[in-house]
Formats: C-alpha cells, sequence, structure tokens
C-alpha cells in the first residue's frame, strides 16, 4: 500500500493524530513497511485549535507577565476580555529578567533569565494560570541564558536562541503536560538573542534579533529540526513587543531598538 501526502494515521504509541505531508527526499509515495520508522518530517501530529485557544495564549481569559528590569520575581495577571489594572499572581522563585515564556490552555512556563550579579540561569518553572500562586519547578535547560524567543502550541513549548553572555542559535523544547529537563530541538539560522516571536498552533515565526537583524526564521513545532528562512523584516532590530503577538494567521512584533535609536514600527507576517 502506497503513502499519499495528506494521508491520515493513528499513532499508537504517542496516541495521536498524524498526517503525512512527505520530506525533502519525497518521490511521489512510501511503502507502509517499516512506518514508524520513516524519515523526520514526513509523518507530522494533527493540531486542532480555535479562535480562543491558538495552543500559545491559553483560553483567552487571563494574560500572565512574570519578572522584568530591574530584577525583579513579580508575578502580575490581567482579565484580557475587561480592562483594568493588573493584579498579583504571585512569585517566580528567584528575581530575574530576560525570561521567555510559553503556555498551553492550563499551564504557563518560564525559561532561562538573568539574576542580580549578572548571572544567567537554566530554570524552567511553571504556574496553573487559572490559580494564582508562585511558580514551582518544572526542570532545567542544557544550558543558562537569558531573552530567548518562546514559541509553542498546547502540546510543546519551545526557546529560541539566547545569550550568556554571547548569542546562541540552540533551541530546546519541552513537553507542556510533563515535568521534566528541556531537551534539543534544533538551531536558528543564526546565533541571537532578545528576539521577538508569534506563533499559532502549527508554526512559529522568530523576529530579529541582537546585532539589529532582519531576519526572520520560522519552525514547524511538531517537527523537530532547525530554523528555515522565513523572509527579512521591514526594520530589524531587537527586543521587540513584550511577548507572544499573534493570531490564527497573522505574527506581530511591536516597537524594539534599532542602532542608534527605539522605534514605534508595529510589523507582521502572515504566519502561513
Amino acid at each position: 500500500m502506497a503513502i499519499k501526502p495528506g494521508a491520515l494515521r493513528f499513532n499508537t504509541d504517542s496516541m495521536k493524530l498524524e498526517i503525512f505531508r512527505g520530506s525533502a527526499n519525497y518521490e511521489g509515495s512510501a511503502s507502509m513497511a517499516g512506518i514508524g520508522t520513516l524519515a523526520a518530517g514526513q509523518w507530522e501530529e494533527v493540531v486542532a485549535y480555535s479562535d480562543f485557544d491558538r495552543g500559545h495564549n491559553g483560553s483567552g481569559g487571563r494574560g500572565v507577565f512574570a519578572g522584568g528590569s530591574p530584577f525583579t520575581n513579580i508575578i502580575d495577571f490581567i482579565t484580557i476580555t475587561s480592562t483594568g489594572n493588573a493584579q498579583d499572581f504571585g512569585d517566580l522563585t528567584q528575581s530575574k529578567s530576560g525570561t521567555g515564556g510559553v503556555s498551553s490552555s492550563t499551564r504557563g512556563v518560564f525559561a532561562y533569565g538573568e539574576v542580580p550579579g549578572g548571572a544567567d540561569v537554566n530554570v524552567l518553572e511553571y504556574i496553573t494560570i487559572a490559580s494564582t500562586g508562585n511558580g514551582v519547578d518544572f526542570g532545567d535547560l542544557p544550558r543558562e541564558g537569558h531573552s530567548p524567543g518562546p514559541v509553542g502550541n498546547s502540546v510543546r513549548g519551545i526557546f529560541c536562541g539566547g545569550g550568556t553572555p554571547a548569542s546562541f542559535a540552540n533551541m530546546d523544547f519541552i513537553t507542556m503536560s510533563t515535568l521534566g529537563n528541556a531537551a534539543d530541538f534544533g538551531d536558528l539560522t543564526a546565533a541571537r538573542r532578545r528576539t521577538s516571536a508569534g506563533n499559532n498552533a502549527i508554526r512559529g515565526v522568530i523576529f530579529g534579533g541582537s546585532g539589529d537583524t532582519t531576519t526572520i526564521d520560522y519552525v514547524t513545532i511538531s517537527t523537530l529540526g532547525d530554523a528555515l528562512d522565513f523572509g527579512d523584516m521591514f526594520t530589524g532590530g531587537y527586543s521587540g513587543a513584550c511577548g507572544n503577538i499573534s493570531s490564527r494567521t497573522r505574527a506581530y512584533t511591536a516597537g524594539g531598538f534599532f542602532s542608534p535609536a527605539y522605534n514605534n514600527l508595529i510589523q507582521y507576517v502572515q504566519i502561513m
């Protein structure tokens, strides 16, 4: 039996529905023999989402902010559907700046950070979004760092790049529902930190970064591998926006620093 792109299967190991998308060396069909060992990228998980749960910002009810400069351990939250001041959520395990956060509809995970004195950390900690409280240990990253570009969906969170103090290109991922250490996902097209990012449930987009780069990379969240070139920003720079700003179709980056000054530009791309 030959397999054609668009075919579906239920993976009894992961208990997930998957779609056959072909691969770089795909030549029109594939044998059912050895179906569990086909080249990486041929079978991809089917991820379902709605307008209110895109898999990366929860159910749309609550936004959470953690850490910041000058160094703080404060976690605040807002109710997205109503205006008003932020309220106290709890505390991180330590005061830090330069963290990156990902979330599912139930859990938020914060990674990396610079602590007072200038040292970087490899800490992962999590909160339960629906209930206030302090950060709890999730696991560790493979290296210390700060200022990554975070993307993810309801299944997987990915922390892209960072610095300690030199920038690195490494991308590491976690499974949102399972506590444990992060594992290697792949590499960005170039080493950088202080990027901004956006995603839907399928694709993550990483904008700019240190060095005033205009580069935009993308990853397919369900498939391990290196980032690929997406295109270029209208104006490059770093430290744009203050989190993941995106919808099912668009990813945004707002403001940031492009030598020698800050800018007030809002830029976007069509994710898919």
